[in-house]
């Protein structure tokens, strides 16, 4: 950890421009992360099921804002257009909210007193139909987003550039990890869905509808999910069948980095591991390369695993007896 620090403290001695320019493409990726981050450690907190398909349903989600958009004939370079962005980024948080709660009732929940292992393979099973999906859908190639996002200047300053697009990455974050820690800490449906994380049974006899509470679970995560592929396809303007089996280990590995189940710790994981993506790429002095990338995001995991397995914000909590 000291060497990185000391490597990117020489990056920024020698290109102090490259390198903030580097960290703002790094803070724009690691919000794409964060929000499907954020569905992970959601399912996760309230069920302790890993749902592999979360990346395949943000992959749903970029094809059908991509859908969305060019049944609205939004074009490369419509800025004015930006309102009609914003009725596709809702309807594309709809459809994934009820895509993912439909694979609760239909996959999941009939397999919530069976063994662990059993919802996990289902889980990876959902991961590889939603897959199909999307490549009988779209077919194999990469298929495009109108190009409307601003990529003119916001702060220019000695060779340093703030870019609009980023910007809106970072507006979109921020209000989506208040709302939800709203939500989960401070309305009545986020404390029946601590309580049934705490204990189903008793959840149960307290009169909290655990069905509904977890299927509301489903419905924010899915939410999310939506919203990472709208934001997503605006940034790169591309999307893939199997874009989400990538980009869903990322964020999988964000939530485990930052502790899973805690929801600031999913988005501080996913800021980290975009950051360390950015640098390892963007930066010029005996920086790995784009190769080397997906070795180093995996390293970090099993070193987490082994040495902090709570993450950075998780609390380590005894074995029961």
């Amino acid at each position: 950890m000291v060497a990185f620090f000391i490597w990117l403290a020489i990056n920024f001695v020698k290109t102090p421009a490259d390198t903030t320019n580097v960290f703002f493409i790094g803070l724009s990726n690691g919000c794409v992360y964060a929000l499907v981050a954020l569905g992970y450690t959601l399912v996760y907190g309230i069920l302790e099921l890993i749902n592999f398909a979360h990346g395949d349903v943000f992959m749903l989600g970029g094809m059908i804002s991509v859908s969305i958009a060019q049944s609205f004939g939004l074009s490369a370079g419509d800025a004015m257009l930006w309102p009609l962005v914003v009725v596709v980024l809702l309807l594309s948080m709809v459809a994934c909210g009820a895509i993912n709660t439909t694979i609760e009732a239909v996959a999941y929940r009939p397999l919530r007193s069976a063994p662990r292992l059993a919802p996990l393979i289902t889980a990876i099973g959902v991961s590889f139909i939603l897959e199909d999906v999307g490549l009988i859908w779209k077919g194999p190639n990469y298929v495009n987003f109108p190009d409307v996002m601003p990529h003119s200047n916001l702060v220019s300053f000695a060779g340093v550039n703030v870019q609009w697009d980023k910007v809106i990455m970072l507006s979109i974050t921020v209000p989506v990890l208040l709302l939800l820690l709203y939500l989960v800490q401070e309305t009545r449906q986020g404390k029946a869905m601590r309580a049934t994380a705490q204990d189903m049974d008793a959840s149960a006899i307290m009169g909290i509808d655990v069905n509904r509470t977890i299927s509301f679970t489903f419905l924010i995560a899915g939410t999310l999910a939506g919203a990472a592929g709208l934001l997503y396809s605006l940034y790169f303007q591309t999307v893939r069948f199997d874009q989400g089996f990538q980009l869903g280990l990322i964020a999988f590995t964000a939530a485990v980095l930052g502790g899973i189940g805690n929801l600031p710790g999913a988005v501080l994981g996913a800021l980290v591991i975009g950051l360390i993506q950015a640098f390892n790429e963007g930066l010029q002095w005996h920086a790995p390369g784009s190769d080397w990338t997906q070795s180093i995001v995996f390293s970090i995991l099993i070193l987490i695993l082994v040495f902090r397995p709570e993450g950075l914000l998780g609390e380590r909590t005894p074995e029961g007896g």
